[in-house]
């Protein structure tokens, strides 16, 4: 199992302008890879504050570090130079990113999305990285990703609009992601049971110290008045083998099915409140 964090970069999430997608996916993403992802972070546009926020993460020592947004063309993209300032490298004009650059503009231009494919000094920004960054393909828009090898962490910098990130997580990244990382397993279920957090706890607790290495989560749900309380009941955990992870998670679902039996509560499986 690796262990993550994501900061997640840029005044508009700050502002409530726009949601943070990008995290919620990456959480998903990572955790089905059979990571763990210890911390998420939302950065201001402001070198110091996200240089801070790498260092940081860097003396914590994770497998991965990733950050979204701030690395296209414009003047408030700042995340490649904090970056650079964080690790106390140059930024240095990428010879492969400039390539990238040119090919991904002459394919824009191919398809009538642009009418000049000319490297302006603000799309050749993009192409100037941390030394000793190397540049991944954005088969959806042109900024390309980073990635950098620092030790035993491998920092990933995506851009920030959601479908580049999938587009680049699902795509170019996945290779480097398992060479890196190695594989790791996580399973999950959920139940939603008709009852109180409060009036539940007392069984998940005993659930959760039969079974150590299976994470028992509960979740409030919206009282409605035709069925009254209800929670969201999610089992997960991590293995080896997907065989290892799956069979933990079912062998506390089988305990929990008896012990909600046992107490008289309503339940059904694989549903959301």
């Amino acid at each position: 199992m690796f262990t993550a964090e994501v900061l997640a970069i840029g005044n508009e999430l700050l502002l409530g302008e726009v949601l943070d997608t990008n995290s919620h996916f990456l959480c998903r993403y990572l955790t089905r890879l059979g990571g763990r992802v210890r911390r998420v972070a939302e950065v201001p546009d402001e070198p110091a504050a996200i240089a801070a926020e790498v260092r940081g993460a860097l003396e914590r020592g994770p497998d991965l570090i990733v950050t979204t947004g701030g690395l296209g063309p414009t003047e408030d993209d700042l995340t490649l130079s904090a970056v650079a300032q964080a690790l106390g490298r140059p930024l240095v004009e990428s010879p492969q990113a400039l390539a990238l650059l040119e090919r991904r503009y002459a394919e824009l231009l191919a398809q009538g999305i642009i009418a000049d494919a000319t490297l302006t000094p603000p799309r050749r920004k993009m192409a100037f990285l941390p030394e000793g960054g190397e540049p991944l393909p954005n088969p959806v828009g042109t900024a390309p990703a980073v990635l950098l090898r620092l030790g035993k962490t491998l920092l990933v910098c995506l851009p920030g609009v959601p479908e580049e990130v999938r587009g680049i997580v699902e795509g170019p990244l996945q290779e480097h992601l398992s060479q890196t990382l190695g594989t790791g397993y996580h399973a999950s279920c959920s139940f939603l049971v008709y009852a109180g957090e409060a009036t539940l706890s007392p069984l998940l607790h005993r659930l959760a110290e039969k079974y150590p290495y299976v994470y028992v989560k509960s979740h409030a749900g919206r009282v409605r008045p035709e069925v009254g309380l209800q929670v969201r009941v999610t089992l997960s955990s991590y293995g080896d083998t997907t065989p290892e992870a799956e069979e933990r998670v079912q062998n506390a679902a089988e305990e929990l099915r008896r012990a909600l039996a046992e107490a008289g509560f309503e339940w059904k499986e694989g549903a959301d409140p």
